[in-house]
């Protein structure tokens, strides 16, 4: 397997940990990566893909902290310089996306249009 050695995503430490946990938790086959794309529909026009699943031939592969990074060549371009955080407040939890790439967003944080 060919694994990039610099990531076009950043992924927070505490993101990284929930989906560890995650990933533990689920009993979710090692061999599995982290799919990280986007798909047509949401809000805003598009939304983000974020869940384990198996290498595709088409997939790049990174490596985020021990973590194996699956992202289909053609979402490069809506994805690169992307951030994704574990947000854990009062009004809010779970993951949360920032892409320089949006254009717009929605109010869930999860569409947006480029």
């Amino acid at each position: 397997m060919n694994v990039a050695t610099e990531s076009p995503i950043m992924i927070s430490e505490s993101a990284i940990l929930q989906l560890k946990r995650i990933r533990e938790e689920q009993n979710i086959p090692m061999e599995f990566g982290l799919r990280v794309g986007v798909k047509g529909g949401g809000c805003s026009g598009f939304s983000y893909i974020l869940g384990f699943d198996a290498r595709k031939e088409q997939d790049q592969v990174f490596e985020i902290d021990g973590l194996t990074i699956l992202m289909d060549k053609a979402h490069g371009l809506y994805l690169a310089g992307m951030q994704i955080e574990w947000v854990d407040g009062l009004n809010n939890r779970g993951f949360s996306f920032i892409n320089p790439n949006a254009k717009s967003t929605c109010g869930c944080g999860s569409s947006f249009s480029a």
